[in-house]
């Protein structure tokens, strides 16, 4: 048996992440059995339809029974709701972990239940689209995109190389770090640009004087992207924004500093600063790509609707 195989998968959610992980793990015969949970029978029937697993429930505690990986794929406040629900179901040896965008709130909320022997390993899969739903998933989601796990103090390292080789097997870059410096990185790279999007976004819907058709008519590929990562699930984003709002206030406070910095640039004809602060950002985006975590095809690569 690989190390990344497991017996039996417990998929407690079936949104975007939910159902793109039951798509790799099929393809890449990382389970022998893939059990589905999710509180709307509706979307329950969806998987079904969809084939994304071999058992489907609605009870989280019943999915969990046997199963010797369970990752949990909820909006992050609803992670101690669920840790309440599957505690005494889980089989001792089991790995538990989650893809939530903020880990110390998640840690904060799901260790307490989590029982004697049970190894709990949260974890955050940065990939993701503006998509939702078991019909949004694809198998290649996480080709080379990282996967974050943020193990507790005292974990057994032979759980957390186990579920790193999971993840490598659904294509990820593992990376390990504390739950509190995952959420301020993340706070920069993930959870500020989509607060801002959020904003602009709304800023242009409450313009008085620029009508919805007329931000529609003509948008900019700049105003498109940022309703791209606007129209992302708000239960999520709400979540992300209520559970780690002090690395996300912190790192508000200093772009606040640096758009002040750049409004006096713009109000005194300082040109240089703004040359100077536009290549220096430029040449970020090109690290990104070079990185591969980015394509440097026209329009983001994306295909035309």
């Amino acid at each position: 048996m690989s190390s990344a195989h497991f017996d039996r998968i417990a998929l407690i959610g079936i949104g975007l992440i939910g159902s793109s992980l039951a798509r790799i793990i099929r393809q890449e015969g990382l389970a022998r059995e893939i059990v589905i949970s999710t509180r709307s029978p509706e979307t329950l029937a969806r998987a079904e339809e969809l084939k994304l697993g071999d058992r489907y429930c609605t009870d989280a505690g019943e999915a969990v029974v046997d199963a010797d990986l369970v990752i949990v794929s909820v909006p992050v406040g609803a992670s101690e709701a669920v840790a309440r629900a599957i505690a005494s179901h889980l089989k001792p040896g089991a790995i538990l972990t989650d893809v939530g965008s903020t880990k110390a709130s998640v840690v904060s909320q799901m260790a307490p239940h989590v029982p004697e022997g049970v190894h709990f390993i949260p974890g955050h899969p940065i990939a993701g689209t503006e998509h939702s739903g078991p019909d949004a998933g694809f198998a290649s989601l996480f080709q080379n995109r990282w996967c974050i796990l943020t193990p507790i103090e005292g974990t057994d390292p032979s759980a957390v190389d186990r579920l790193a080789a999971f993840w490598t097997a659904c294509g990820s870059n593992v990376d390990v770090m504390d739950p509190q410096h995952h959420d301020l990185v993340l706070a920069i790279v993930s959870h500020l640009p989509h607060i801002i999007a959020y904003n602009i976004v709304g800023t242009a819907d409450d313009l008085e004087t620029v009508t919805k058709s007329e931000v529609i008519k003509y948008s900019a590929s700049g105003f498109r992207d940022f309703t791209r990562l606007a129209a992302s699930d708000p239960t999520m984003w709400r979540d992300v924004c209520l559970h780690n709002k002090d690395a996300i206030l912190e790192m508000l406070s200093r772009f606040s500093e640096d758009l002040a910095a750049l409004q006096r640039a713009i109000r005194w004809g300082d040109g240089q600063a703004l040359f100077d602060l536009f290549t220096r950002t430029r040449g970020i985006r090109r690290s990104i790509i070079e990185a591969g975590q980015e394509t440097a095809a026209p329009d983001f690569g994306r295909q035309k609707s």
